[in-house]
């Protein structure tokens, strides 16, 4: 018996992607378990949505630390989600991909890291080795 793997999304999404929590755009896809950020471990899922607006692509990501199980993160590294949780709307096609909407709407309380946005932050050095 084999295990046929589908890949449902393209490597574009990928790279067009980050974590709203710290700002990196690397993933680990972890069998059986998910996909998560390699800096801050926040699991990422993503599920097609129901409306394309004629886009080629339309994804829903959804981001949760909930079931983050590593959190000996510093925190002026990372944003929390509100209620641990958030969602982005991505519209697009590989090399064209725009954000639609973030749910919830980023306002004064919430505010989604922008890519890279914690680069030039140095964790201390009793943390870093914990990530």
């Amino acid at each position: 018996m084999s295990l046929d793997v589908i890949n449902r999304h393209s490597e574009a999404l990928f790279e067009f992607l980050w974590c709203p929590v710290c700002g990196h755009e690397v993933f680990s896809h972890i069998p059986f378990e998910g996909v998560f950020c390699q800096d801050c471990n926040t699991q990422v899922e993503l599920q097609e949505s129901q409306e394309a607006r004629g886009y080629e692509e339309a994804v829903l990501a959804c981001f949760d630390t909930d079931t983050t199980w590593n959190l000996h993160v510093d925190e002026k590294l990372r944003r929390n989600l509100p209620d641990g949780s958030a969602r982005v709307k991505i519209f697009g096609a590989p090399g064209a991909y725009e954000i639609d909407w973030w749910s919830p709407k980023p306002d004064e309380d919430w505010e989604p890291v922008e890519r890279g946005e914690f680069d030039n932050i140095e964790e201390p050095a009793e943390v870093s080795h914990l990530a």
